[in-house]
């Protein structure tokens, strides 16, 4: 049974959630306490799966909560309750919350969170997986493009469009606008996966907190483990297998989800990277020596990076969609397709991208590898794949 903890300093909001969840006793055990000292004594007490906050607290407030959370139980699924009004000061919350739900919150929605996180604790991660994971506030940025979108912020006439583009070039500032948009804070009728519709939504003012927040943009620090150039090249093969799968011929309602998919496919390698360096540069040496890289991560973790970004961007409430793409984005097979869907495209985006990569001058000879010639024909793409090299060609760089 699920364990979940309700956190509002007034007892009557947390009588009406009470109330609101009552017929779901009997699949979740649920507590309710009046402060944040409370719920981390409740914590010591017994792990939560969930952790429900109100973010404005006296005392000790959600932020405040919520990173104490994370640093002591990092497996534990975090979510602030906030108001329309308090979109501002709760960005002070992006680091360390997975989701964000508006107060009032309907029943409907707050169960649906609830079982989004739970669902995904159970079907995608490993409980070693899910505590490295859990600890993750934000991921590291290139430092060129953060101090591309600190000058552009700041400046009154820059447009929406080149704010975008910025964001677009780095996948950990990709993931976190998304993320925050695609809260309840917005009240939107669909989840947003299209990055100029994201900054278009959230506003200047809001990108530009978000930019000038230490927190939540970290600027990668290379080291002897990781070099600069190892991240700029997971950025580089993110751009160019977005790029192919915009030219797929994926339906056009779920064209700019499936771009999306693409530019964020590999997000797990940069948690790996972050967060498991030793594992990542194991990883690294066993691709030197011909080994795939989700291969060697299954064979290490017994999970690939694959699993692990879509768990983190399941947490933060990216569309399932591009969840499901980026889970299965090495072995596509494993779940039923309808024609040529988003799981499909970024499957063959990131085939393509990755044989442009390692034959650079010769990529429209190269060898499909005797795996995925296979994989390619259970999905029944095999006769058209030739074409989409054509494509990916032209588009390069």
């Amino acid at each position: 049974m699920k364990r979940i903890l309700f956190v509002d300093d007034e007892s009557k909001v947390l009588d009406g959630i009470g109330r609101m969840l009552h017929a779901d006793r009997k699949r979740w055990d649920m507590q309710f306490v009046t402060s944040g000292e409370d719920a981390l004594r409740a914590c010591e007490a017994g792990a939560f799966d969930v952790v429900i906050s109100d973010m404005r607290m006296p005392g000790m407030d959600g932020a405040k909560l919520l990173s104490h959370v994370r640093d002591r139980y990092p497996g534990t699924a975090r979510i602030i309750l906030s108001g329309y009004s308090e979109v501002s000061s709760s960005t002070r919350a992006v680091p360390v919350a997975h989701r964000f739900l508006t107060k009032p919150c309907d029943a409907a929605q707050l169960q649906a969170a609830i079982e989004r996180v739970c669902t995904l604790q159970d079907i995608l991660c490993t409980p070693e997986i899910r505590r490295v994971v859990g600890t993750i506030g934000e991921l590291p940025s290139l430092s060129t493009t953060d101090a591309s979108l600190a000058q552009a912020v700041r400046d009154p006439d820059t447009s929406v469009k080149r704010v975008a583009d910025i964001i677009e070039l780095d996948l950990a500032m990709a993931a976190k606008v998304l993320q925050l948009v695609n809260s309840a804070f917005f009240g939107l009728a669909q989840r947003v996966s299209s990055l100029n519709s994201a900054v278009t939504y959230l506003g200047m003012e809001a990108i530009k907190n978000l930019a000038l927040a230490s927190e939540t943009f970290r600027v990668f620090v290379p080291d002897s483990q990781i070099p600069q150039s190892l991240c700029e090249s997971l950025q580089r093969h993110a751009h160019r297998t977005a790029a192919i799968a915009g030219t797929l011929p994926v339906d056009p309602k779920t064209r700019d989800v499936t771009v999306v998919a693409a530019l964020l496919h590999d997000i797990g390698r940069l948690v790996l990277a972050c967060r498991m360096p030793a594992t990542f540069c194991s990883v690294t040496r066993a691709t030197e020596r011909g080994c795939q890289p989700f291969e060697a991560e299954e064979e290490l973790l017994g999970i690939s990076h694959a699993e692990i970004g879509a768990y983190l961007l399941g947490l933060w409430g990216i569309p399932n969609l591009a969840v499901e793409a980026i889970a299965h984005h090495h072995r596509p097979t494993r779940i039923p397709h309808s024609g040529f869907d988003s799981s499909v495209a970024v499957y063959v985006a990131d085939l393509l991208a990755r044989e442009l990569e390692a034959h650079p001058k010769d990529a429209a000879g190269a060898e499909i590898a005797e795996s995925d010639r296979a994989c390619l024909e259970t999905l029944g793409v095999a006769q058209q794949f030739a074409g989409f090299r054509q494509l990916a060609l032209q588009i390069r760089d």
